[in-house]
């Protein structure tokens, strides 16, 4: 897997379930539980997501059925009421759907994710159809690439942008988390190699360790501490 960055396309879930507008409260709920899913996006004629119906959307029905009928009349413009009242799919959903291209980065849906307060996010083509559908878990699969593929990596990258400074550093990696040790003929490009070298998805953190001085922490991007590199 040398090929960074990753597409959502490489992670997604496919097949993907679906309902349409129509769909009543009981096929969703039948269609969650067959699919084991908690969300579905809801689709038109042609597959083009229209929204998202999911468990939360459905919840209210339950926790309003002992409401008296006074109370619902003081919340009757409430979202958890107008849903507690609906029975499809276009009733039930939150739309507009937040989506997401297939070719988009997986650092892209995960902002995407971020920014909209969501679990997951239906894949689309550049026509707008519904192709996939990505969720958090899906974005954490980088973390499962092997260390002898990251060292492999790692070294590509080393090859290609430092070949002459870098060429006697060796690269370790252990669970994720990338050691460089050796000598670099230019120490002030540390904070450069290891930024390019955290970009590559599936590193978890990056050490560098220059022989005879102590070792070097490369911390997360912003950390101020002592004998760091931001």
């Amino acid at each position: 897997m040398p090929n960074t960055p990753r597409r959502v396309s490489d992670v997604m879930t496919q097949p993907v379930a679906a309902v349409d507008r129509e769909a009543g409260f009981k096929k969703i709920v039948e269609t969650l539980r067959q699919w084991r899913v908690s969300a579905l996006p809801v689709v038109s004629a042609e597959r083009r997501v229209v929204g998202v119906v999911s468990e939360a959307d459905l919840l209210p029905k339950e926790g309003f059925r002992e409401a008296d009928a006074e109370r619902l009349a003081r919340l009757r413009l409430s979202d958890d009421v107008r849903r507690a009242e609906a029975v499809t799919a276009g009733e039930l959903m939150t739309s507009p759907a937040v989506t997401v291209h297939g070719d988009a980065t997986l650092a892209q849906a995960a902002r995407t994710m971020a920014r909209a307060s969501v679990k997951r996010l239906p894949v689309v083509d550049a026509k707008g159809l519904l192709v996939g559908i990505v969720s958090r878990a899906d974005l954490l699969k980088v973390f499962l690439r092997s260390d002898d593929d990251l060292v492999q990596e790692v070294r590509q990258l080393l090859a290609k942008f430092f070949a002459a400074p870098t060429k006697d550093l060796h690269v370790e990696v252990a669970d994720g988390v990338v050691t460089l040790s050796g000598h670099m003929r230019d120490r002030s490009l540390v904070p450069v190699v290891a930024r390019l070298v955290r970009g590559i998805e599936g590193v978890v953190d990056v050490a560098y360790d220059v022989t005879g001085v102590a070792p070097v922490h490369i911390g997360p991007p912003g950390a101020g501490s002592q004998g760091s590199y931001p």
